[in-house]
């Protein structure tokens, strides 16, 4: 079932989102060379109790998982891309950080995720991340009222073909909103003018994830961790938007990159 949420419930989920924001913003400023994922993973646990947030990932079993999951912040590096189990691991240098966060306030959702690169950059790195990031600004540009879901599942796959990086189609994109995982799927890679039709109040998690040379995955023995079956390196953007008559809201935007 699909929720169409008002502009006092996109408020709502709005708020948030700027916590969202914040602590993705954090865990970028933090994370370096020799800084391990367990202590990010603490330092969140603490911004969450001191927000009185709740959680979205911990105690999540979906069919897909080992579950149940046991962490509050997903953290995938180098060829890790999507649900990163935080672990005994010092970051170094070079290192791809994929930090994907997902929490509730007062009964709303809001779920963003954000790649960067720790200490020296490579430019192949800083290329694939950038790719992500414009797919995803694409697909937040066609998130609007009268288009169709499928509109948004081809400007991410048009930028990932600009950039001549395969599209896995085995996660995408997401209803928000009562709960993290809500009605329509959204796909990474589509044809325009196909799927559900747009429509104000529609709230969505979108996020391009790509692996630099390969569109197949394969899960580490935690049950959870999904990397590049190839061993590439990884990127992954999203935030959530909310659909509205004037165009897409992005919820979990950072204060300072405005709407």
């Amino acid at each position: 079932m699909i929720e169409l949420k008002s502009p006092a419930e996109i408020e709502r989920m709005h708020v948030t989102g700027r916590f969202v924001a914040e602590v993705l913003t954090e865990v970028e400023r933090i994370a370096d060379v020799g800084v391990n994922l367990l202590d990010l993973e603490h330092h969140v646990r603490g911004m969450i109790e001191r927000r009185g947030a709740v959680s979205c990932y911990w105690d999540y079993a979906p069919s897909f998982g080992e579950g149940p999951f046991r962490n509050v912040i997903c953290l995938s590096v180098n060829d890790a891309v999507l649900h990163g189990l935080p672990h005994d691991y010092a970051l170094r240098d070079g290192d791809v950080l994929s930090a994907d966060f997902a929490v509730m306030i007062d009964g709303w959702a809001a779920d963003s995720a954000r790649t960067f690169v720790v200490g020296t950059a490579a430019e192949e790195d800083l290329r694939l991340i950038r790719a992500t990031e414009e797919a995803l600004e694409a697909a937040i540009d066609a998130a609007r009222p009268g288009n169709r879901v499928g509109d948004i599942s081809a400007a991410v796959w048009g930028v990932a073909q600009a950039y001549g990086y395969p599209v896995s189609t085995e996660f995408g994109g997401h209803g928000i909103g009562r709960t993290m995982h809500e009605d329509v799927h959204v796909s990474n890679k589509g044809k325009a003018g196909r799927g559900l039709t747009l429509r104000t109040g529609l709230t969505l998690a979108l996020e391009p994830w790509f692996c630099r040379t390969t569109d197949r995955i394969v899960y580490d023995e935690d049950g959870w961790t999904i990397r590049s079956a190839d061993g590439s390196r990884t990127a992954h953007s999203e935030h959530t938007v909310a659909i509205t008559d004037d165009g897409p809201v992005v919820l979990t935007r950072r204060e300072s990159e405005g709407v």
